[in-house]
């Protein structure tokens, strides 16, 4: 066994996390003339449809009073605000004064504006100069592939931790011991591993239970099978696990975990899947995979918020099974050296 210890990553307090894209909600959530409000990374931002239908996303905040623009209403493609009326567009800038003589008269004033888009059916955002686009799921274009919404909800976990989980083969045999996990069988797989600049991959071999409700998900009968799993991580909380089956059914699993605050995250995860609906219910791969992700809940939340990402002095403890979590926290650590930041600490200032 190996110990570490380090500091405290605070995610909030690290502004280069604001330069990666997080999805916030689902597309279809985002309509009509209610603006929604969000908060990312300690930052409460609202957003929008613009006149083309495209996500708009700016600061939650009126430059007239602070009053906020979520509790206002979209016209005409533009927000504005429920207290006086003041329209910003899609850039923030402040596009009519209601009350002035010359309403639209042009003005320097204007609201920090974010990037948003669509995907895979959800909204993203990113607060800063994108360092990268939208991770891409290949899959998703592939018309032998259908896509299930999963779930998007707010776990009080820290996105690292969720990230660190979902590459962690030792915990299935205990956290997972209802679903698929064999607690008789507590040695993990091994895995293989390939960096690159913006992430990671690791392949494995697991063999796991098959329980009934799997067994028709799967179309594989027996109380056991083998996942061929090969993991994709993308800097800095996002995932794919790809999973084939010997019956040469594929079952994609992404997640992202959004950073709220500090140990607070919005979870959202949907399935691609080279099957049908007549092959197998949705709503029946979805209970499966709640199970599972229902298990992690319930360990992760009891987890502390913040990790260290310096691994070689003392505050947490490493076995050889835990190694893409210790890639993760060097790659992230590397990461903030890249971009001249340290690692931030409960009671620290925000780096400029």
């Amino acid at each position: 066994m190996a110990h570490a210890r380090g500091t405290d990553v605070l995610i909030t307090k690290q502004a280069v996390f604001r330069r990666f894209w997080y999805p916030i909600m689902p597309s279809g959530d985002l309509r009509g003339d209610a603006p929604k409000p969000f908060r990312l990374l300690d930052t409460d931002i609202v957003l929008w449809r613009d006149a083309a239908g495209a996500p708009a996303a700016v600061r939650d905040r009126c430059c007239h009073r602070t009053a906020k623009l979520s509790l206002g209403f979209v016209q005409d493609g533009a927000i504005a605000c429920g207290y006086h009326g003041w329209v910003y567009g899609a850039d923030g800038r402040l596009l009519r004064i209601p009350q002035a003589k010359d309403p639209t008269r042009a003005t320097k004033i204007k609201v920090e504006s974010y990037s948003a888009r669509d995907a895979y059916g959800y909204v993203w955002v990113c607060l800063g100069e994108p360092l990268g686009g939208i991770p891409d799921i290949a899959e998703s274009r592939d018309p032998g592939f259908r896509q299930i919404h999963e779930f998007c909800e707010e776990w009080n976990v820290s996105a690292f931790r969720i990230m660190e989980n979902s590459f962690d083969n030792a915990h299935f045999s205990y956290v997972h011991r209802s679903s698929f996990g064999d607690v008789d069988n507590p040695v993990p797989a091994e895995s293989e591993f390939e960096e690159h600049d913006w992430g990671f991959e690791t392949r494995s071999v697991v063999p796991v239970k098959n329980p009934q409700l799997q067994q028709r998900n799967l179309r594989i009968d027996g109380d056991r099978t083998v996942r061929n799993n090969t993991r994709t991580w993308w800097l800095p909380f996002a995932r794919k696990l790809r999973i084939r089956y010997p019956s040469g059914l594929i079952h994609i699993i992404v997640t992202a975990a959004t950073p709220i605050a500090d140990g607070r995250s919005l979870i959202v995860q949907f399935v691609l899947r080279n099957d049908t609906e007549a092959d197998a219910r949705a709503a029946d791969i979805v209970a499966f995979d709640r199970q599972v992700t229902n298990e992690d809940r319930l360990i992760l939340e009891a987890t502390e918020a913040d990790a260290p990402l310096d691994t070689a002095s003392g505050e947490e403890f490493h076995m050889s099974s835990d190694k893409p979590g210790l890639i993760m926290r060097r790659k992230l650590a590397e990461l903030l050296a890249a971009h001249g930041e340290p690692e931030m600490r409960h009671g620290a200032a925000r780096p400029s």
